[in-house]
């Protein structure tokens, strides 16, 4: 296990800490030196997470559940972190929710609507939250995640929802960059390929014809993505390494969208 210091002194805002990218984010912010403040709807995985966290003894709290469609519980997740540190340099918005279908059978409130809620929504309430105390603190580093789908779609996958959402991700954050660039406030995206998670562990188990034509997408077909492929980009977008960095799009996707 690697540590280092490239977020020392830095207090990171991570969504989603629960499973996934957005556990990943935290623990690997945490370990290269920044104190985290962590959420995550599901408060037992968050908790579990936090749990991790103590054993390595690394700084990493968080009021553990958080429903952050609710613009209450946004503003409760950044008084938590104020009431606990001076201010926060980094926002990372890990945490989402789709709904995949196609569009024959997509149900408007249940599945379109709530999907563009998890994935769009939830980003525009944090970042408004959280922007006029980084203009304050002269600065920061918001990370947001798009996905190959904003991009391109993949046979055999019924994510027009999640297209949709990701694809607003992408364009709103070129647009905070915009908005952020007077203050100081960097703004960029990752869009991770097919990423093995516990969301998507049992999908791609069920279905190999899926995870073939993911495969078939990409440069590097030896693998699909780990959270980690992801979480060393973010930690980079979030350092000092990048303070030229804005409105930019990564993709860690194994070469799908050059292919």
């Amino acid at each position: 296990m690697r540590h280092g210091q490239r977020l020392a002194g830095k207090v990171a805002i991570v969504t989603g800490i629960g499973s996934g990218i957005g556990q990943t984010c935290a623990l690997m912010f945490a370990r290269e030196g920044a104190c985290v403040v962590g959420c995550d709807i599901d408060a037992a995985a968050a908790r579990a997470t936090l749990a991790i966290a103590e054993q390595e003894g690394l700084a990493l709290s968080g009021p553990q559940s958080c429903d952050l469609t609710d613009p209450q519980d946004v503003q409760g997740l950044i008084d938590f972190t104020l009431s606990r540190h001076a201010g926060f340099d980094i926002l990372v918005n890990a945490a989402a929710f789709a709904a995949f279908a196609w569009i024959e059978e997509m149900d408007y409130q249940s599945q379109w609507r709530k999907t563009l809620t998890g994935e769009l929504d939830i980003v525009f309430l944090l970042c408004q939250a959280a922007w006029p105390h980084l203009k304050q603190r002269g600065g920061g580093a918001i990370i947001n995640f798009a996905s190959a789908n904003a991009w391109m779609a993949l046979e055999g996958s019924p994510a027009l929802a999640h297209c949709a959402g990701k694809g607003g991700v992408l364009a709103m954050t070129r647009q905070l960059a915009l908005e952020g660039g007077p203050h100081g406030i960097r703004a960029n995206t990752i869009s991770p390929g097919l990423v093995e998670t516990g969301a998507t562990r049992e999908h791609l188990r069920r279905d190999p014809a899926f995870l073939q034509a993911a495969l078939g997408k990409q440069m590097l077909r030896q693998r699909i993505g780990q959270p980690e492929d992801i979480g060393w980009a973010a930690v980079y977008l979030a350092s000092d390494e990048s303070a030229w960095v804005t409105g930019a799009d990564f993709n860690v996707d194994g070469g799908a969208k050059a292919g």
